[in-house]
């Protein structure tokens, strides 16, 4: 296998006008503009190889669509260098058309009063693939997303999950060697994210196709990606696999228990995070503890807990991706905020 796409401190600066209160201000605008910069994304560095799933991931406003457009050609960077399958995206984004592919959520690559048939075809036509090639593939596609009963609805009258599907297989249509897919189960239910994260990883393994995918849904990750860049004010924080990352909540625990009866008692440096309060003031029939395993032995926690009555049930989890993500991001702000600080006082 070998690196298919790689960015050497990749960087965009936006430039914007700065707005002034009030009349006089406004006219001073219009005569003399004052803009600023804004760092979107700072001197980011990464590289991808072929045949990997990568989550990139980050808050709103980190910087991954401004990323994932430099890597698309879409936006020049202001500084760095990307490379997708050995072309330059802003220079050569005509030449690495024909070889990437791109979903985003919010955004429909079909057209609407169309059905997807129709779309196909056209597609087809923009790539220039031989016609009988192009049967062949959709054929193949239709028959493994499971949309041939919707294939010649107008795309307007498709439900959301419906509509995700055939943009997935417009997108598969060109046989892409890189699939970028930019929130792709966003508004699905859950039955419709789960079968979407199954063919894009079938999708993945049989034609061994790269997919660098930006997500906020943790099951997206967890499902479908062995690695993950973390990415929060314009730069990169981490980069592990998925192993490592979940690797961070093995000190956190999660136990949760529920009682024939309710029980009444506390134990030391332990509070609960949730109780279903039942019978006497103070008693409780179920709760849910949170449970640091570097200052608690979890199995004198359990043993505590199984003394104090008769056990229905018992839980002992991780700490939740999502959670430690977040933590992630609480302490790269936490430790930038006196820099900010500092800056906003000059």
């Amino acid at each position: 296998m070998g690196c298919i796409i790689e960015a050497d401190n990749l960087s965009k600066t936006f430039r914007t006008r700065v707005k002034k209160e009030g009349l006089k201000a406004g006219f001073a605008g219009l005569l003399r503009p004052e803009h600023r910069d804004i760092e979107a994304v700072k001197g980011v560095s990464f590289s991808v190889e072929e045949g990997e799933i990568l989550a990139f991931l980050g808050p709103n406003g980190a910087g991954k669509s401004t990323t994932i457009k430099m890597l698309t050609g879409i936006l020049a960077p202001s500084g760095g260098r990307a490379s997708v399958l050995g072309l330059d995206p802003s220079r050569e984004r005509g030449e690495l058309s024909k070889y990437i592919g791109a979903v985003f959520g919010q955004r429909s690559q079909l057209w609407s009063h169309l059905p997807a048939a129709d779309s196909f075809r056209l597609i087809g036509s923009i790539y220039e693939i031989d016609e009988d090639d192009r049967k062949w593939r959709q054929d193949e596609l239709v028959e493994r997303f499971g949309i041939a009963s919707y294939l010649d609805v107008p795309v307007r009258k498709l439900s959301l999950g419906e509509r995700i599907r055939c943009e997935i297989v417009a997108s598969l249509i060109p046989a892409p060697l890189v699939l970028f897919l930019d929130e792709p189960t966003i508004g699905l239910d859950v039955v419709a994210k789960r079968e979407i994260r199954q063919l894009l990883a079938e999708e993945a393994e049989l034609d061994g196709t790269t997919v660098f995918l930006t997500s906020h849904d943790t099951g997206d990750i967890e499902k479908l990606c062995k690695r993950a860049i973390v990415i929060n004010h314009g730069e990169v924080v981490v980069d592990e696999s998925m192993k490592a990352l979940k690797h961070r909540a093995l000190a956190k625990k999660y136990i949760g228990v529920k009682y024939a009866q309710p029980v009444r008692f506390s134990l030391p440096g332990i509070t609960p995070v949730k109780t279903k309060a039942e019978g006497a003031a103070g008693s409780w029939s179920a709760a849910s503890f949170e449970v640091d395993t570097e200052r608690n032995n979890l199995s004198e926690v359990i043993q505590a807990l199984t003394r104090r009555g008769e056990v229905l049930d018992l839980t002992v989890e991780d700490e939740p991706l999502e959670s430690i993500i977040a933590g992630i991001y609480e302490a790269q702000d936490s430790e930038e905020a006196p820099a900010r600080a500092v800056e906003a006082a000059i």
